[in-house]
């Protein structure tokens, strides 16, 4: 497994437009839906979602980050984002 700010730093590595770990993403385990809570902050709008493992590992891991990276642009649409960030 690994911890919260490696996921973040990995989501990071993806989309380095979407901010500062800890004040524009935040990440945790969530052990009741056994799946990690992304939260984006864009201006004063925030956004989550739910990421399961399985779609998680595979980019942690430094294999192929398509789900996640799919997650994390819905998310960055939702708040629209046009690049830079908040």
């Amino acid at each position: 497994m690994y911890t919260p700010e490696q996921l973040c730093k990995t989501i990071r590595s993806v989309y380095p437009d979407v901010g500062a770990c800890g004040e524009n993403i935040k990440t945790c385990f969530d052990p009741d839906n056994m799946a990690w809570v992304v939260q984006l902050k864009h201006g004063n709008r925030k956004l989550s979602t739910y990421v399961d493992p399985e779609d998680a590992t595979p980019c942690m891991d430094g294999k192929q980050c398509l789900s996640l990276g799919l997650q994390i642009f819905q998310l960055k649409d939702n708040l629209g984002f046009r690049g830079g960030s908040s």
